[in-house]
């Protein structure tokens, strides 16, 4: 009989077992909303597991709650609103100079604005145009309204806004609030607002309890917009470099995953459990299948509901995309001077490190950064290289 020592038997065992780095777990967290899928489907599908990380999966109370801890280090990383390190960095919504690294967009479109039950049949909703001048004057003759987003310069509070503008409604009559993304249908349902702009599930939500109906989708206002992104530590993205790379690797393949429209339905009842919502509401929103709530049918998306991958289209995070919202920032009043658009970009965007990990997956990298681009609500042109202009063409401060 053949002996095999300790140290031999250890080593066989070892080598057929998954890399895992030899470090505390990477701690990865996500707001209660249909698009943390990527995250969500990467840890359940065991995608982590395959590229050699040990990651965990934290639900978080608030998008403060995960600036805060990203900013701590107390998370690594987390699905996080794509806007969200530019209004910190630039002070909009936390203290200016902080950084937070965008390594990847998460997904496509998939969020939209919900008005109460109190405005149904009174406003211009799902009619061409799409937001009509009947919009603000009915909503400004009814009484003072106040309206909810989700973070201080998010992606949220910028499609309130920016439909708002295009609504002619200035903005300095109207309140608008901080709500947490899940206690939106709760303090709806209580009349603490008329209107809120977020994420699904919570639109749907509100159309299957009957207390709001969808106004507007965000792909209607740009249609495949950046929305959320993997946005992590930026002491992490030096000390834990690698790693970080295995991770978006394992985001990337939950990505596609998603994107095939065969695996929706698993993915929603996943997703169902992680945030507390209903997966029919989840699936239906998935599929583009939006039941639009106060007398107005559905409304079908083909190619524009919420996409995670688009061979790649979908998470190149865009130096043009985060210019756009800094010029946002300033076209509502948020800065009163213009940061340095471009550097404040190269900064928070990790992009070469993004391009590295997209060749080693022979995914597609687009060619279309720092292109104008034109939004679809308003048919506004937007230049990236030229953000001044812009500014001067709308005549928006405080519209």
């Amino acid at each position: 009989m053949r002996w095999i020592t300790i140290p031999v038997l250890l080593l066989m065992l070892t080598a057929s077992a998954p890399i895992v780095a030899d470090k505390e777990p990477i701690r990865l967290g996500y707001i209660p909303l249909t698009d943390c899928a990527p995250l969500v489907m990467a840890k359940e599908l065991g995608l982590f597991e395959k590229y050699g990380v040990d990651v965990e999966v934290i639900k978080e109370a608030s998008w403060a709650n995960v600036r805060d801890k990203l900013l701590t280090g107390e998370l690594d990383g987390a699905h996080c609103l794509f806007s969200m390190p530019f209004s910190v960095y630039t002070g909009v919504g936390g203290k200016e100079g902080s950084e937070m690294k965008i390594a990847l967009v998460l997904n496509n479109n998939g969020q939209a604005i919900t008005l109460s039950k109190d405005f149904c049949g009174k406003v211009g909703f799902k009619q061409t145009p799409k937001v009509a001048p009947v919009v603000a004057a009915k909503l400004k003759a009814e009484k003072e309204v106040t309206f909810a987003m989700t973070f201080p310069g998010g992606t949220h509070d910028i499609w309130l806004r920016y439909w708002l503008a295009a609504a002619g409604v200035n903005q300095k009559t109207s309140k608008i609030i901080t709500i947490p993304p899940p206690q939106m249908v709760a303090n709806m349902k209580v009349g603490n607002m008329d209107g809120y702009c977020v994420g699904e599930p919570w639109n749907g939500v509100a159309v299957k309890q009957d207390i709001g109906f969808t106004e507007i989708s965000t792909q209607d206002i740009w249609k495949h917009h950046p929305e959320k992104a993997l946005v992590v530590n930026k002491k992490f993205s030096e000390a834990r470099r690698e790693e970080l790379k295995q991770v978006m690797k394992a985001v990337l393949e939950a990505c596609k995953w998603l994107d095939n429209r065969a695996n929706r339905k698993k993915a929603s009842g996943v997703v169902g459990k992680y945030i507390n919502a209903p997966a029919d509401v989840i699936e239906a929103r998935l599929m583009g299948d939006y039941n639009l709530g106060c007398n107005q049918g559905t409304e079908i998306y083909t190619d524009d509901y919420m996409l995670f991958h688009r061979g790649g289209e979908t998470n190149f995070p865009r130096r043009s995309h985060a210019i756009w919202f800094m010029s946002q920032y300033v076209r509502f009043d948020y800065l009163k001077e213009a940061p340095d658009y471009k550097a404040v970009a190269d900064k928070i965007i990790m992009q070469d490190l993004y391009k590295e990990v997209a060749a080693s997956m022979k995914i597609k990298v687009p060619d279309d950064d720092m292109k104008p681009f034109v939004l679809d609500l308003d048919k506004v042109k937007f230049d990236p290289n030229n953000p001044g202009e812009y500014l001067k063409s709308v005549n928006a401060i405080n519209q």
